[in-house]
């Protein structure tokens, strides 16, 4: 099949239009008409039906699309890569959330930046389903993740994933509370705190409600695990919390246990991407910890 094809294939899946299409890549309308007519007589299938005045994709010309991601990046590796020993040279963009940043990437960028100058890094901050919509979209070249092992994530098949580290977390309540593992069911009519942006760990809380017979009342949502501590200390609701942060003295920290909670960050990049010089070069040094058995302990303060 024709790469240049299959790329226009994939605007079209995008931007939903032929002149969209054509107006994206400054060709006629035409033109983009009969190289996706081209590229069906190459698949042997129909890929595109009318949908009113426009066309759409046919199921077969959504897989293509799907398949097109994968092909396209691994060409793009292909360009970038036949010399292996050029120095890696670019701008990797980079986005996610704010402790994968701080736990798995800062503590690599001097010594990036000292190996290799030619190598500058971007950094945006996201939440999971952020991310990976814009590494679908190819505005981002790696995404720091997480889920949790009670609310697995699912990105799209055009990504693959890389396990960083874990952290166990949990319950958060007002400080007297009598310490030892936490007796979920104890905290069941209170008013329960959740991400604003996420809804991982909501979904995690309501599974560990659910195994403890009940339905947790969702009150707050706060992106800020300082204002989450906030809110407990002051006696506004309870809480998942990291295990390894130091609490607010007005908040008790409770383990969860039998089942337990487990955030789990990941390195994420579209499928194939990751051979690309730089962002291998910034996915190597973040390993590197892993490898030598020395896993970073996430939320930890001094």
């Amino acid at each position: 099949m024709d790469i240049r094809r299959l790329e226009l294939l994939l605007e079209l899946s995008r931007l939903g239009s032929m002149r969209a299409v054509a107006d994206t890549h400054r060709l006629p309308t035409s033109t983009v008409s009969q190289q996706i007519a081209a590229l069906a007589r190459e698949a042997g299938a129909r890929l595109i039906e009318p949908d009113g005045r426009r066309v759409r994709l046919t199921p077969a010309g959504r897989r293509l699309a799907e398949h097109a991601v994968t092909i396209l990046a691994a060409v793009d590796a292909a360009r970038l890569d036949l010399d292996p020993d050029a120095e890696p040279v670019g701008t990797v963009r980079v986005g996610g959330f704010a402790t994968g940043i701080r736990t798995s990437l800062l503590p690599v960028l001097a010594d990036l930046a000292a190996a290799h100058p030619g190598v500058e890094v971007v950094i945006s901050e996201y939440e999971p389903l952020e991310a990976f919509a814009l590494l679908v979209d190819d505005e981002l070249d790696l995404a720091l993740t997480y889920d949790y092992d009670l609310a697995p994530a699912s990105p799209a098949r055009v990504l693959e994933t890389v396990p960083l580290w874990s952290t166990p977390w949990g319950l958060g309540v007002p400080a007297g509370a009598p310490a030892g593992p936490a007796n979920l069911a104890d905290w069941a009519d209170q008013r329960w705190i959740v991400n604003s942006r996420n809804t991982a760990d909501e979904d995690a809380l309501r599974t560990l409600a659910s195994l403890a017979g009940f339905t947790p009342q969702i009150w707050h949502a706060i992106d800020s695990l300082d204002l989450v501590e906030d809110l407990i200390a002051t006696g506004r609701g309870v809480g998942l919390l990291p295990a390894n942060r130091s609490t607010h003295p007005g908040v008790t920290f409770l383990p969860i246990v039998d089942p337990g909670v487990v955030l789990r960050a990941y390195a994420v990049t579209r499928r194939g991407r990751a051979v690309w010089p730089p962002l291998r070069a910034v996915l190597e040094r973040m390993r590197r910890p892993l490898q030598a058995g020395q896993a970073p302990r996430p939320y930890e303060r001094p």
